[in-house]
């Protein structure tokens, strides 16, 4: 077996990795690379192998560095199913549509200030690519085996970290004898509110592991609902604006929760909170249709509360008009807003007409990717360029990291001791991280394997 590593070794972006085990030729994710956008670009329109020449394609979950590069594979001549979970099916359908959306707007944009002698600058791919991949999609239920191919079966686990994510297991057929792997996709945590935690699994003779936060240790989630309670108590008394850049999947659904739960408890000051995001609404459609996801706080509290993502206060912007009325508007609010990293969306206008005023906040609450504008935030650099201009940081900034959707490292160590409790571990390796993350999990995760686990480099390839 073969193992090549095609994207996310060593960084945190582009999950890709082929598998190669007889003729069989499996993709696992096929997601975009995010940050610079000149080697974005360049990563992103080139693929390491023939996607023609693939099998399958096995996605973990549908966020864009996982899933956005799939129309890619479709429009370089891929025909074969992209397999996940039923939930992932729904959400990837949303998300394509909606990076295709981008790309035209960021080609748009590029184009403005493209000199004669530069080459058009063009999509990744077209509708028509996004359209024929989701064709593809072959939804499957938890916890089932699948027998893709005479020499491989797969089954998928729930990996807790966003609906529908999935650890993948999966046990090929070679010399008459089962070679077993096991992919994380990208783990979640115990204790989150709102989805199941992860499940544990039986160990393998190969386990590829995401790494994003393996060194670090994540505030539990009761405190963070008590910062977020003080960050808008603070917006009230002063008058300001939170700005909260969110991922639609996942981090937005999870901060209306969280701000339903402290309404129904009596906790959440009278102030307006605003879902400026046409995604995150349509994402939101899809999380109360799987309901039988969330975990057993949910299940209950839907008995008395039939909408754990709506309450009093809470509005869902959809038009443009009504998106730029919210950067006048005077008084204390909250605007939810994507996108994530402050890379693209509805964001980036608000943040331009609130990141000067000092009585602003602006509420980081997820990972920020290397050259983006979040991490800029997070590093508190005095000038920010938006939209090709400078603006001074003068609102406050603020960093919740523990609504992070990824394991930490004492996740980490629970899950690999569940794995490792029945037959061990054979070969780890470790993507999906910044190198310091890795080395640090690196050195949990060798206590449970038979061998030191491997940091791949990207477009490394190893015999297993």
């Amino acid at each position: 077996m073969k193992i090549t590593f095609c994207g996310a070794a060593g960084e945190v972006t582009g999950s890709q990795h082929l598998i190669e085990c007889g003729k069989l030729k499996v993709l696992l994710d096929c997601g975009l690379f995010q940050g610079h956008r000149a080697e974005s670009r360049r990563k992103n329109e080139t693929f390491f192998h023939r996607p023609s020449d693939l099998d399958a394609v096995i996605l973990s979950h549908a966020h864009i560095d996982h899933c956005g590069n799939l129309p890619g594979l479709y429009r370089e001549g891929y025909r074969g199913p992209v397999i996940c979970t039923d939930a992932t099916a729904d959400v990837a359908d949303v998300m394509l549509q909606d990076s295709i959306h981008i790309q035209v707007e960021d080609a748009r944009h590029l184009e403005k200030k493209r000199t004669t002698n530069q080459p058009r600058i063009e999509p990744l791919y077209t509708e028509k690519d996004v359209r024929g991949i989701i064709r593809q999609l072959e939804p499957q239920s938890y916890g089932q085996w699948i027998s893709l191919f005479a020499d491989l079966r797969i089954r998928f686990r729930d990996a807790g970290h966003i609906l529908g994510s999935a650890i993948t297991e999966l046990e090929f057929q070679e010399k008459g004898e089962t070679r077993r792997l096991v992919f994380t996709g990208d783990l979640g945590r115990r204790g989150l509110p709102l989805l199941r935690d992860p499940e544990i699994v039986p160990g393998c003779d190969i386990l590829i592991s995401e790494s994003t936060y393996g060194n670090r240790v994540h505030e539990p989630p009761a405190n963070l609902k008590a910062e977020l309670l003080r960050i808008v108590q603070h917006a009230v008394a002063t008058g300001g604006k939170v700005v909260i850049p969110a991922f639609s999947l996942g981090r937005t659904q999870q901060i209306v929760f969280f701000l339903n739960q402290m309404q129904l408890a009596g906790e959440l000051p009278a102030v307006p909170v605003f879902v400026d995001s046409p995604l995150s609404n349509r994402l939101t459609s899809i999380f109360r249709r799987y309901t039988e996801l969330f975990d057993e706080e949910v299940q209950s509290s839907l008995h008395t509360d039939a909408d754990p993502f709506s309450f009093h206060g809470l509005t869902y912007i959809a038009s443009q008009e009504e998106s730029m009325k919210l950067n006048y508007r005077k008084g204390a609010c909250v605007i939810i807003a994507a996108s994530g990293m402050c890379e693209s969306g509805r964001v980036l206008h608000h943040l331009k007409h609130s990141v000067e005023d000092p009585n602003n906040m602006i509420v980081i609450i997820g990972f920020q990717a290397e050259h983006t504008l979040g991490r800029r935030i997070v590093d508190r650099q005095p000038y920010l360029k938006i939209y090709d201009r400078q603006y001074t940081l003068r609102a406050k900034v603020e960093i919740l990291n523990g609504l992070s959707g990824h394991a930490d490292v004492n996740d980490f160590k629970w899950w690999y001791e569940g794995l490792a409790s029945q037959t061990g571990v054979g070969q780890a390796f470790l993507v999906h991280g910044e190198p310091a993350a890795s080395q640090a999990l690196a050195g949990v995760l060798k206590d449970y394997c038979d061998e030191e686990p491997v940091l791949p480099k990207l477009h490394e390839t190893f015999e297993v």
